[in-house]
């Protein structure tokens, strides 16, 4: 009987431990989700029939073309021979400036090209007086030509020693690839009275960034030096293979680099964005959440991997340049790279091929980066500018936070849109209509972002 007694008693126990364990896991679940708020779940938006049969126009072929063109320049170092008009970076530079006025030359007066240049004295890695040269195409807006936004590329190259300027130097995936993207949108956009209506695209393909980004700083500094309201930049560098180095493949997916802290920011604004918990809401940072918005979808085939960082370890590039001026920039780099194929000498060692080589470009893949920019740049052309003025209220104790900002004129009306602060992605909105007020219950724990509607924008 004692024995019955106690088996019944264990399992009165086990029933009541279960009972509160369920218990225990609903609370949990429900611990876990925000509390309802104000508006509803927000959903991506998605490419209208225009910009799809406009992202099919995106070639892999001609992306070939391109790359293929670039390699035969037998090196494109930037110390390299710039008056031979068959080898050297001088070769390259003369070719996407004849390409990109093929382009001009059908745009109407609306795209314009040119090759703006300075000497650069020994340097770093630059070891002799060099000529930097970029080559621009702009794409000028008609109603609001100074906000501007930039895709670009490096066409300058490198091998195993950053010096070497006579031997090989193939660079196809770095980087040929995003010069193609750069060029195959130049060609695109000045095609298509979308891009052109409102906003300015410059579309640079920068030399000297192997020897330390010397180009891309030379025009950023100059776009600051004019007052530019460049209000997002794409940088596209290593984007030309799908292959890791253990030969697996990933071809739908795109690595977009983002930096937090702008480093533009002065103590006392770093201090006020770390009060208010924003450390992972910058400009950049928010420019990055666009892009994963409007160019993960079915158009572009590709899933973007939004990464906080600034850069892989110990890498740098052109959009690092644009940082330092107070432009939000990131940068997008293929999800798995082979150091074998990047800034080493053509050789072959044990049988394994090294060398950035055309062989191990995957245009298909190449292509879709450039649908990815593109999307991304018509999202951000059909939408007027980026709010200004930006506040939130936190000078009284209270469960409402208050956001102002200066309204534009050009705007049909705004959405804020939010997410939870551990949250990745923006992913609830509520559109507030034509107003540069809204007040908030409860905005503590999410993070809150203004976007102008008829077209989303980012802020």
């Amino acid at each position: 009987m004692h024995l019955l007694q106690s088996v019944i008693l264990l399992g009165v126990l086990a029933v009541q431990a279960l009972a509160q364990l369920s218990t225990y896991e609903s609370f949990l679940q429900a611990a876990s989700e925000w509390p309802p708020g104000p508006g509803a779940e927000l959903v991506p938006q998605q490419p209208d029939d225009e910009l799809t049969a406009m992202m099919a126009e995106i070639d892999p072929a001609r992306i070939q073309a391109i790359i293929t063109q670039l390699v035969a320049f037998g090196t494109r170092n930037t110390m390299s021979n710039q008056t031979d008009p068959l080898r050297g970076i001088g070769a390259a530079r003369d070719w996407i400036a004849s390409e990109m006025r093929t382009f001009a030359a059908t745009s109407g007066g609306r795209m314009t090209v040119s090759v703006p240049s300075y000497l650069q004295t020994p340097s770093g890695s630059i070891i002799q007086n060099t000529v930097i040269s970029n080559v621009v195409a702009t794409l000028r807006g008609s109603t609001d030509p100074n906000r501007i936004y930039v895709v670009s590329g490096h066409y300058d190259s490198r091998v195993s020693s950053v010096t070497n300027f006579v031997d090989d130097s193939p660079g196809a995936d770095d980087d040929a690839s995003g010069v193609a993207v750069a060029m195959e949108l130049a060609r695109q956009s000045q095609a298509s009275l979308s891009f052109s209506s409102d906003l300015t695209l410059v579309t640079p393909n920068n030399a000297g960034e192997e020897q330390g980004l010397f180009g891309s700083a030379f025009m950023a500094a100059g776009l600051k030096n004019m007052s530019a309201d460049v209000q997002g930049m794409l940088n596209n560098d290593i984007v030309g293979s799908s292959t890791a180095d253990d030969n697996t493949t990933d071809p739908f997916n795109i690595r977009m680099f983002t930096q937090g802290i702008p480093s533009t920011e002065t103590l006392s604004e770093i201090t006020s964005r770390v009060d208010i918990g924003a450390e992972n809401d910058s400009p950049i940072r928010q420019l990055g959440r666009f892009v994963v918005e409007v160019a993960s979808n079915a158009v572009t085939q590709m899933n973007v991997q939004m990464v906080y960082r600034p850069d892989r370890f110990l890498r740098g590039g052109d959009h690092l340049s644009f940082i330092d001026q107070g432009y939000p920039a990131v940068r997008f780099t293929e999800p798995h790279e082979n150091f074998a194929h990047q800034h080493q000498d053509v050789r072959v060692v044990n049988g394994v091929q090294f060398g950035d080589l055309v062989e191990f470009c995957d245009f298909d893949f190449n292509a879709r980066v450039a649908r990815v920019n593109g999307v991304a740049l018509w999202s951000l052309a059909q939408a007027p500018g980026t709010p200004k003025g930006l506040t939130m209220d936190t000078s009284v104790l209270t469960n409402n936070s208050t956001l102002k900002w200066t309204g534009d004129p050009k705007a049909a009306g705004y959405e804020v849109v939010w997410r939870a602060s551990e949250g990745c992605v923006l992913d609830a909105c509520d559109p507030g209509g034509q107003c540069d007020e809204y007040d908030r219950a409860a905005v503590e724990g999410q993070c809150a972002v203004w976007r102008t509607c008829g077209g989303r924008k980012w802020v």
